[in-house]
């Protein structure tokens, strides 16, 4: 899938076959690097993709070429995200070449099981070669393939591991069954070779399953987009596939239905369900001229919508692509975890053939030295080492995404978990973004409602924020707006119209001042409430008559206390930065319980403020919506956009909140350091694993078929213990 951006290089994602463990995906960024015009090659063994920058001049095909060269497959990755993000499809049942080479291992492991009880029923050395040489040479032919082709590249994976082993062990026995004397039982090891084979093929099967559950974040996000709607021309209705809708397009959504696409109420009113998108529980208004997100549910009203976007630009499309870029990257970690990678498959080898000469040289028996250096070679299990991380970013970026936070990419993840310190924005972010009349200074003569009332007829046709606080208030306390003509827009001062005769006007102090009406009528109290950090508009005739004088404030959201109390709760110093003036920057701080605070900020400052807290040593998450917020966004080491502020915000984040509820921060800084727990888990377990597992396998305490056990056990577990992260609660601890 080719993605060109605007400076010039290109993007092409490949899906790559024949990947079995983090040696793999060291061997195929080697050979994908090499090629003359990529800049950076990321392959991701969880998904089985790599995704290549390039300088724009090199074709999908010399890739190809050169992975194939590697010895692997590989193909251009789907270019529909919407319709092509699946997960890997496996059967809930084992497939047949797992049934087969059970069937065909049992009985050669049945006698050894029964022995430790004094049944001996051992088959003869024929019948055994008979059964384990379909499972060694037919079944287990992939294995000599890949081993093969790593040897030609000259270098190692864990299918070279299991061919050499298994291997070593079958014609061992071969050779103790051709020189044994006639009559004479043979020591043989087939069923050690078959049921390694065995237990490698279940275990990948088991691998591969519980990739598919980790990917199924994707999937479920892809199912939401429905595959037809109904398209309204020339006052016809007709159903087409949602694949032919273009911008522009009037589509009807009847109560029930999902929304096709993203677009504008054109006519109806009711509710749509965007938990899917936003992880909000409740439903959300929409009336005309409000946006609708295609995905969502519809409620118990038909709306007809004009079609905004569609297909690659929809607000679904792109979550789909930002969770699979974020489960595809690779996160600092891993490419350590690579590097040792790396070198691990050369140094079991040694390790085996150090064991193979250790034995013989201690005197010890040819059989039982072949042994042992097979069991080395079965138990090294780098594919939980290259597991443990891209298992874990996938489940975590899924689980987020379920919960309506975006993960940009695995880096983004890796730094979210350290946050020492959350530096809030203001307006929109903390909180509700539009400013409501909190109090109302009437003038002597006047009752608070005739002045409210006054206030709303002069405001009737502003567009001001104010003004449609105003307007507001006086719908929500009932109060009879008297009519008003004449209207007049003072730029920057404010606005006057002709109620009942009279001509009124209502905007600045300094409008105010201009009627000379004087403000000694209302005593200190507006001195006070600008104090408390609210603005003031003033209402007053043009003759010079004191009216009234409305205080405003942005009042926080009901989540925002609760969002800085968790964040406490979880170690992480709170700061709020903003452009607003000082009195009502503090007056937030204090309701919230901020104590660091920073007022009056331009866009550079806030940038500064960041610069100097990540000098300090403090690793800085900024939380922001507008395009102000952008450039300290991107200067912060994880910056989180609302998803209800702007594209530009959201663009230089590394997380993106789709809803505007504060809580989603403390909630992924916790999801965030579950993951990095996840990781550690799954790194330590299999560097545990291999410590404890080599040296048992080298001292003859191990035999293969429970190496190969273990081997299948170690991978499928690492898998398993990060997909609990989907299962985790949407609240922080």
């Amino acid at each position: 899938m080719p993605t060109t951006t605007q400076s010039g290089p290109t993007t092409i994602d490949l899906e790559i076959a024949g990947m079995t463990c983090a040696s793999c995906v060291s061997r195929v960024e080697k050979a994908l690097n090499r090629v003359e015009g990529v800049e950076t090659a990321n392959v991701n063994l969880a998904t089985r993709r790599a995704r290549v920058a390039t300088n724009g001049d090199v074709s999908p095909d010399l890739l190809i070429a050169a992975v194939t060269r590697a010895g692997y497959g590989a193909h251009l990755g789907a270019v529909d995200t919407i319709n092509q993000s699946t997960p890997e499809e496996v059967s809930a049942a084992p497939p047949a070449e797992v049934i087969i080479a059970a069937a065909f291992s049992l009985p050669l492991v049945i006698p050894m099981l029964l022995a430790p009880f004094g049944l001996h029923v051992m088959l003869p050395g024929w019948v055994q070669l008979v059964l384990a040489a379909p499972v060694q040479f037919v079944l287990g032919a992939r294995f000599y393939r890949a081993g093969w082709s790593a040897l030609r590249a000259g270098t190692g994976n864990m299918d070279l591991l299991v061919a050499l082993g298994t291997s070593a062990a079958f014609f061992l026995s071969l050779w103790m069954l051709l020189a044994s004397w006639p009559g004479e039982p043979p020591e043989t090891y087939f069923e050690a070779a078959a049921v390694v084979i065995t237990l490698v093929l279940l275990g990948r099967w088991l691998e591969a399953r519980a990739r598919g559950r980790a990917a199924a974040a994707i999937a479920a996000l892809a199912a939401l987009r429905p595959d037809r709607a109904r398209v309204i021309l020339d006052g016809v209705e007709r159903e087409v596939p949602v694949d032919t809708l273009r911008v522009g397009d009037t589509v009807l959504v009847r109560a029930g239905g999902r929304v096709p696409a993203d677009g504008e109420v054109l006519e109806g009113e009711g509710s749509v369900d965007e938990s899917a998108i936003t992880g909000e529980g409740l439903p959300v208004a929409k009336a005309p001229g409000v946006r609708v997100t295609g995905g969502t549910i519809n409620g118990e009203a038909p709306l007809t919508i004009t079609v905004s976007a569609v297909g690659a630009e929809t607000v679904l499309a792109r979550m789909v692509r930002l969770v699979e870029e974020a489960q595809g990257a690779k996160a600092p970690i891993q490419r350590l975890v690579d590097r040792v990678s790396a070198v691990f498959v050369p140094i079991v080898l040694a390790i085996a053939a150090v064991t193979l000469l250790g034995w013989l040289l201690a005197g010890g028996d040819v059989g039982a030295a072949v042994i042992n250096a097979v069991s080395v070679l079965v138990i090294a299990c780098p594919c939980a080492l290259g597991l443990a991380t891209p298992a874990a970013i996938m489940a975590g970026t899924g689980a987020a995404a379920r919960r309506g936070i975006l993960i940009r990419d695995a880096e983004a993840l890796e730094r979210a978990h350290a946050v020492t310190v959350a530096v809030f924005d203001k307006t929109g972010t903390l909180t509700e973004g539009r400013p409501a009349v909190a109090a109302i200074v009437p003038a002597p003569g006047y009752a608070e409602a005739d002045v409210l009332a006054l206030a709303a007829a002069v405001q009737a046709r502003s567009e001001h924020p104010l003004g449609a606080a105003v307007r507001r208030a006086a719908a929500e306390r009932g109060v009879a707006v008297p009519d008003a003509s004449g209207w007049r827009v003072m730029a920057g001062r404010g606005i006057e119209a002709i109620i009942e005769g009279r001509r009124l006007v209502m905007g600045s102090a300094r409008l105010f001042a201009d009627t000379g009406a004087p403000t000694a009528a209302f005593g200190d109290r507006p001195a006070v409430l600008a104090g408390g950090g609210a603005s003031l508009g003033w209402l007053a005739s043009a003759r010079g008559e004191p009216i009234g004088v409305f205080a405003f404030a942005d009042a926080p959201k009901p989540a925002s206390a609760a969002t800085v109390a968790r964040l406490r709760r979880l170690g992480v110093r709170v700061a709020l930065v903003s452009g607003d003036n000082g009195g009502a920057v503090r007056a937030v701080a204090a309701a919230l319980g901020i104590g660091e605070t920073r007022a009056e900020a331009m866009p550079a400052e806030k940038v500064e403020y960041v610069q100097a807290l990540r000098r300090s040593g403090a690793v800085v998450a900024m939380i922001g919506d507008g395009v102000n917020d952008a450039a300290a966004l991107a200067a912060a080491d994880v910056g989180f956009a609302m998803g209800t502020g702007t594209d530009v915000a959201m663009h230089a984040a590394g997380i993106t909140l789709m809803r505007g509820d504060p809580l989603l921060v403390p909630a992924a800084i916790a999801l965030a350091r579950r993951t990095w727990n996840k990781i550690w888990q799954g790194l330590g377990w299999a560097m545990v694993y291999n410590v404890i597992g080599i040296p048992l396998a080298a001292f003859g305490l191990l035999r293969p078929e429970l190496a190969g056990a273990a081997m299948a056990l170690s991978s499928v577990s690492v898998v398993l213990n990060a997909l609990t992260l989907a299962h985790l609660p949407a609240e922080p601890d």
